[in-house]
């Protein structure tokens, strides 16, 4: 039996929940099955960036504090799963809609149709997903682009999705970051002879707020742009399957 529209509704928001907040991964996976994506899985790339910047944005935040560079080191231990866990479920929300909106995906089709053959496009892994070398689908991207951007700004859907999500996963574990600072040694040139000691390696809390601030703002902006990404390579698998 079809489970009516608000218990699949239901369903997958409490799988999107075990997944990212009970870190259930087999939630994906079911989800892909219900969102009949299974097969598309070898097409989904989600690429981990931000935690690298992350670290150099703290280093910089903290660019007069000695051992700013073990403070970002250790944050990014920290927290990289948590932000790989959010990374991946962005993807995949992208992915989706990307995938299932026929309209834009013949928008799509109506471009690519007039500059490859039906036979290039049998045999091609990927469609456009990378490809701008032409200018009548950079701005029909753009276009796509623009109009999610317009949306979010109406709606904030995920602004509030990841803004959640940082405040009740990652926030804490930023501001508790003192626990989990290895202590650092220093070597003192101050004195005549040089003496190894121990460096003061505890942060404020006001030290600490900036960094969940900065962190945060990191999360938002990357968790985003990896939705719009995705939406575009759904809208490119969808296309090239009918030609499959």
């Amino acid at each position: 039996m079809a489970l009516s529209n608000s218990k699949a509704h239901n369903l997958y928001e409490k799988l999107k929940y075990n997944f990212l907040f009970n870190n259930d991964i087999n939630c994906i996976h079911i989800l892909l099955n219900l969102y009949e994506l299974e097969n598309n899985i070898n097409n989904i790339f989600p690429k981990y960036v931000s935690l690298n910047y992350l670290r150099r944005q703290i280093r910089r935040l903290l660019k007069d504090r000695r051992g700013n560079h073990l403070i970002a080191y250790n944050l990014g231990q920290l927290i990289h799963e948590d932000i790989n866990r959010l990374e991946l479920f962005m993807y995949l929300e992208g992915y989706k809609q990307g995938y299932l909106n026929n309209r834009v995906a013949n928008s799509l089709e109506s471009k690519v149709i007039k500059h490859f053959s039906i036979s290039e496009l049998y045999n091609m892994k990927y469609l456009v997903h990378f490809d701008s070398s032409i200018v009548e689908i950079n701005k029909l991207k753009a276009k796509i682009f623009a109009d999610l951007r317009k949306e979010e700004k109406k709606n904030k859907q995920l602004e509030n999705i990841i803004s959640n999500y940082t405040s009740n996963v990652i926030k804490s574990k930023v501001l508790s970051l003192n626990k989990y600072l290895d202590k650092q040694l220093a070597i003192d040139y101050d004195s005549q002879s040089p003496n190894i000691r121990e460096d003061e390696a505890l942060l404020t809390l006001d030290e600490l707020k900036n960094i969940y601030k900065e962190v945060e703002k990191i999360i938002l902006r990357n968790g985003k742009k990896l939705y719009y990404d995705a939406y575009w390579n759904g809208l490119n698998d969808r296309v090239l399957e009918r030609y499959k």
